[in-house]
């Protein structure tokens, strides 16, 4: 553990993570001052006063400069001149969740991957409280782990982005998952996917054998990564997940049963038409948590009733309502194009898909197959309905723009036919038209019933 007492610590970024790790140093006796490039709202502005806090937006001065180290936000770019700053001075740079994890002795889990992470570590929530036990949830959904790491009283189930592993140091999880790596911000890692994956290799970096390390098997990228591991002198235990392949350790599928294989032994869990959730990507998804549960030692009954029980996550594949016998789905999640195939791939209907926003530097072109195959109709939305247009326009059989969600559910009620679906997976972030892809959901969801 880092000692912080006295010493005077700069905060940058004043969203939820950057304020819960400023009260949080400030109560371990550090001296706090919080730097923000942009305004602050009101509501952490309390927070911060509350907590006698001093505090700076719309820009960094020299006073963002004077701290001994700096703890970032992680919606603050590596790249960001106050972060080169301390980094060139040769002072510390760490993130929120490395800071929040000096403070505890529990159990971490850490779940990592461009898509599917909310779903597990939901999921994972849903097994520990089958099996009545303690945990607490943190990190990328909910709430900060800064602002919960001293309350919790059983095991920390973290969703961690690439963003907070960025700057991390001693960070160990006790068992870390890393579902799947895609090309995904890479407007942060200088458009460069090794530098997006090495970020997310780094929940590993300082496990022992005393871990373990739950992978996607079938992901090169991953495989290669474990290769790699499997040089150092103290590495993880490897437990990979497959729904193609046979694993040395783990779990795979075999005659559409779950297998699990630890030491050369074999147990069946379950059938795999048992799972809540449909979909092969989800499948996987239930993999990964019930190799998580099962090396934080949950019984197999526990973790086969989770696996039947769990019904999904708010925003992703979520049935808004249907009318006129036509599902309306609420995908907000997918805010890349890699969720939205996965989306796609879990009907065999034909879809009208309701499409864009902020992009990312999407190549939608990944997803002509699916559309050529299933989608009908497309709808571009937000800032990037252009750039959908010029790659997806002449894909589907009808292509439409609408200035906002209410104009775009509506276009899709008129050529939806019964029996169909209309789909909201946007494969681009909401920050164009909405707070968030929770926002997105909410009023997708509004629109839906208005019908």
């Amino acid at each position: 553990m880092k000692e912080v007492k006295g010493k005077h610590i700069v905060v940058i970024g004043a969203a939820r993570s950057g304020v819960a790790a400023a009260i949080l140093l400030k109560r371990k006796g550090a001296d706090v001052f919080v730097s923000d490039f942009g305004a602050i709202s009101e509501s952490s502005k309390e927070k911060l006063a509350a907590a006698s806090i001093n505090f700076e937006e719309n820009g960094h001065t020299a006073l963002a400069e004077a701290g001994e180290f700096a703890a970032v936000s992680p919606g603050v770019p590596t790249e960001s001149p106050i972060v080169q700053h301390y980094l060139n001075s040769g002072k510390e740079v760490f993130s929120e969740i490395e800071v929040a994890s000096w403070y505890t002795n529990h159990d971490i889990i850490a779940i990592t991957g461009s898509n599917g992470k909310t779903t597990v570590t939901t999921w994972l929530t849903h097994i520990w409280e089958t099996a009545d036990a303690d945990y607490s949830l943190a990190g990328n959904i909910g709430y900060a782990f800064s602002e919960r790491v001293e309350d919790a009283k059983g095991t920390h189930i973290l969703e961690v982005s690439s963003f907070q592993l960025d700057h991390i140091k001693d960070f160990k999880p006790t068992i870390s998952v890393l579902l799947n790596i895609t090309p995904d911000h890479l407007n942060r890692y200088g458009n460069s996917f090794e530098a997006y994956a090495a970020s997310k290799f780094r929940i590993t970096e300082n496990q022992t054998a005393k871990n373990w390390f739950i992978f996607n098997y079938d992901d090169p990228m991953i495989k290669k990564h474990v290769e790699e591991l499997q040089m150092k002198e103290s590495f993880p235990q490897l437990w990979g997940f497959s729904n193609k392949n046979e694993v040395p350790e783990g779990a795979f599928i075999r005659n559409e049963q779950i297998i699990f294989r630890f030491n050369n032994k074999e147990e069946t869990l379950m059938p795999v038409y048992e799972l809540g959730l449909r979909g092969q990507h989800n499948l996987q998804n239930g993999l990964a948590a019930a190799l998580a549960a099962r090396a934080a030692e949950i019984k197999n009954e526990t973790i086969r009733e989770s696996l039947k029980t769990f019904t999904g996550v708010e925003h992703r594949l979520e049935i808004a309502r249907v009318v006129d016998g036509v599902k309306y789905i609420n995908d907000s999640k997918a805010t890349n194009v890699n969720a939205v195939w996965f989306a796609l791939d879990s009907f065999n209907v034909p879809l009208t898909l309701i499409l864009g926003g902020r992009d990312k530097g999407n190549d939608y072109s990944e997803l002509i197959g699916q559309i050529k195959e299933k989608v009908h109709t497309i709808i571009a939305i937000g800032e990037s309905k252009d750039r959908v247009q010029a790659q997806l326009e002449n894909v589907a059989p009808h292509f439409e723009t609408a200035e906002t969600m209410r104009d775009a559910v509506r276009l899709a009620k008129k050529g939806a036919k019964r029996g169909e679906v209309v789909l909201l997976s946007p494969a681009c972030s909401s920050f164009d038209m909405f707070d968030d892809y929770e926002h997105r959901g909410r009023v997708f969801k509004e629109e839906v019933n208005k019908l």
